[in-house]
């Protein structure tokens, strides 16, 4: 499996970039970005490289009305402080752990908060204060509001769509017609080519992943869900039109999980010619042994092209 650092040639100065509290550097990496998607994505990115707070601290003291500055020391603030909730489902999480991490997610949104007032067409806060909301379990109708005043700007930023798709998800409170229903909206209203279409991949992950044991080895083998796999990939990753980003290694993989595990490895096969050697730990890393289960699978489906 691939760090996106080491797997994209473009991305990998920001790494060395932030190890070394280098601001004006990073404020020229940002600014040489040719699209709002690369924004968002390199946000996330250096989102998850630990030890980072104190230099954008700095920044943001620096200069303290630049909403990059502050939108990335929110977006390392709310990572943080998931680090210390960790992916657990709530009963498994203790209150002390729940404790620190509202902590950590008060000190983002209010952050995000004056970022926005600030800037209202500012896609990476928005984006931000979806993951706070859910977080903070401000509920499903503020989620969807924030969602709705990004897309005002940005109608199919795909990271924020996967953010707004775990608060439909019936953990986060939604249900699973509410999540299948915001990722066929996703794909309906994209152009064609364009990424939607890991969302509805995603949509049906997250449903196999919170099925019982039986259910779950049969959700994926389902004809109809085989289908919706089919089309969003064919009108998304597979369209003609479509031009590969830097989202392209998780969309693919996303895809390739869902065939694989439903059987379809004629139609895992393209996904996986697609990553060639690389591949995103998410979600296979929902498999015991994974990537010796990846390795198979890639195997197995490109023996049929």
């Amino acid at each position: 499996m691939t760090d996106p650092f080491d797997a994209l040639a473009e991305l990998t100065p920001l790494r060395a970039i932030a190890g070394n509290g280098n601001w004006a550097a990073t404020e020229a990496f940002f600014a040489q970005l040719g699209s709002a998607d690369e924004v968002s994505f390199a946000v996330g990115a250096l989102a998850g490289i630990d030890g980072t707070e104190e230099y954008l601290e700095k920044a943001v003291q620096d200069r303290p009305g630049d909403p990059l500055a502050r939108t990335l020391l929110a977006e390392r603030y709310t990572r943080v402080g998931w680090a210390i909730r960790s992916g657990a489902r709530a009963k498994n999480v203790s209150r002390e752990q729940f404790e620190q991490f509202h902590a950590w997610l008060r000190k983002s949104e209010q952050i995000l908060i004056e970022v926005c007032a600030e800037h209202p067409g500012y896609a990476p806060a928005w984006t931000a204060r979806l993951t706070t909301a859910r977080g903070l379990e401000l509920g499903q109708s503020e989620a969807r509001r924030r969602y709705d005043r990004l897309a005002a700007h940005h109608p199919h930023d795909v990271r924020a769509q996967l953010q707004l798709l775990q608060q439909v998800c019936p953990k986060w409170g939604g249900s699973w017609e509410d999540a299948h229903g915001f990722a066929g909206e996703c794909l309906n209203s994209a152009p064609a080519g364009s990424y939607a279409g890991m969302v509805v991949a995603e949509a049906h992950v997250e449903h196999w992943l919170d099925l019982s044991d039986v259910a779950e080895k049969e959700y994926l083998r389902d004809v109809a869900v085989r289908n919706d796999l089919r089309q969003a990939a064919r009108s998304s990753v597979l369209h003609p039109d479509h031009r590969p980003g830097w989202r392209g290694i998780m969309a693919h993989s996303t895809f390739a999980f869902a065939f694989s595990l439903g059987g379809h490895l004629k139609d895992a096969a393209p996904h996986f010619a697609a990553l060639g050697d690389k591949g995103s730990e998410s979600p296979w890393y929902y498999l015991p042994k994974w990537r010796t289960r990846f390795a198979e699978y890639r195997t197995a489906a490109l023996d049929t092209l």
